[in-house]
């Protein structure tokens, strides 16, 4: 569940369009039709109480934070790198943080997403992206990390 927690938050973040939530809970229900969370998640049709129903069915006690992070990092890597406007990044990324359930909004690597645009506001669009850039790198070895994106000037 947590890859689908995800993408649920990302949906209500409008940071993802409610059609890759669906091919991907659609992808995850045809591994495992036998899990009801899913089944009613595929014939709930209001986004709305789809997203309350997997908000308040995760037991967050138990949460894979590690795949959750993973999960996460990855698709915040490819909107990162597809989004030419780090400013706009910025404000979805913070809008995310908040939209965090309370226990992960100050561990690593997602207490980053509270702070990384602060050198926005003195012009310094480079060290915002070296803190982006690490965060998205949080859970890769050297092999797998992002390339250094060039500051805009």
């Amino acid at each position: 569940m947590e890859e689908l927690l995800v993408y649920a938050i990302l949906l209500y973040e409008e940071i993802i369009t409610e059609h890759e939530y669906e091919k991907r809970l659609d992808e995850l229900f045809l591994c495992t039709p036998e899990n009801d969370d899913l089944l009613y998640l595929e014939w709930e049709s209001d986004m709305k109480k789809a997203i309350l129903y997997l908000r308040t069915h995760i037991d967050y006690n138990t949460l894979d934070l590690e795949r959750f992070g993973r999960i996460l990092m990855r698709k915040l890597k490819e909107i990162y790198i597809n989004c030419s406007d780090i400013r706009q990044f910025a404000g979805q990324m913070y809008r995310l943080w908040k939209s965090l359930p309370g226990n992960m909004q100050h561990i690593e690597p997602f207490w980053i997403l509270c702070y990384a645009d602060d050198p926005l506001s003195w012009g310094d669009e480079a060290q915002t992206r070296s803190i982006y850039e690490s965060m998205l790198n949080y859970y890769q070895d050297e092999a797998g990390s992002l390339p250094r994106q060039p500051a805009v000037e």
